[in-house]
């Protein structure tokens, strides 16, 4: 696979929120609004690149007994700059919304799956496009997700007003509205696959759970 194929691939082929369902946590807590969706992703696809080339350095001389201990040292470091350059650079209200969810990246499947995954069995460029890859595409869906219920619930994209007298749909602020939109978004997904494998002739079957490279269940 070349250079290219292994950053899009996590943009849209294996994309985190709309193909392997990972990180639906921050997906539906944090998708509010497109400006929250977009913190949120960048902040992650930091500790991802990081984490990513750290750990594919370090995967030769870290036992295997303790390697997800490890790996969640060196993704845990990343994530403790993250929050200092927010704390430092970003806006206050950011920070406020976010809140405990920039900590819990330590723990979010994306950021520790890619590196039982792949960084721990493929070398520094390819892991740091991987993660590259995989925070861009978490990224997008987020801000997807943020600008559509922002834009239903208010009326706005940005905070900035799109359609002045909007009447405020606060469903979508709310948990059920990113249930909802999530939903649509899917079925959206599943049916360009649909369509796609029509035109080639061949039949769509829903993908499978695939752990053939994953150990972490089986240790």
């Amino acid at each position: 696979m070349s250079y290219f194929q292994e950053f899009w691939k996590g943009i849209w082929k294996e994309n985190p929120v709309l193909i392997l369902m990972l990180g639906m946590c921050p997906t539906l807590a944090v998708s509010s609004s497109a400006k929250n969706a977009l913190g949120m992703g960048l902040a992650t696809t930091f500790v991802l690149v990081g984490s990513n080339m750290v750990i594919s350095l370090v995967r030769n001389a870290v036992p295997g007994k303790v390697r997800i201990p490890c790996y969640i040292v060196i993704i845990a470091v990343f994530v403790t700059i993250v929050e200092m350059l927010m704390a430092a650079y970003a806006p206050a209200e950011l920070n406020r919304t976010l809140g405990i969810f920039i900590p819990l990246i330590v723990v979010n499947c994306i950021v520790l799956g890619r590196a039982e995954a792949f960084a721990s069995k493929n070398g520094v460029i390819r892991s740091g496009l991987d993660g590259l890859g995989m925070g861009f595409g978490f990224t997008l869906a987020l801000m997807a997700l943020g600008a559509v219920r922002e834009f239903l619930a208010e009326g706005t994209l940005f905070e900035l007003q799109v359609v002045p007298g909007w009447e405020p749909f606060m469903l979508m602020k709310l948990a059920p509205g990113a249930f909802i939109v999530l939903g649509f978004f899917l079925a959206g997904m599943n049916l360009l696959k649909i369509r796609q494998a029509r035109r080639e002739g061949k039949k769509y079957t829903p993908p499978e759970v695939d752990c053939s490279r994953c150990n972490i269940c089986n240790r």
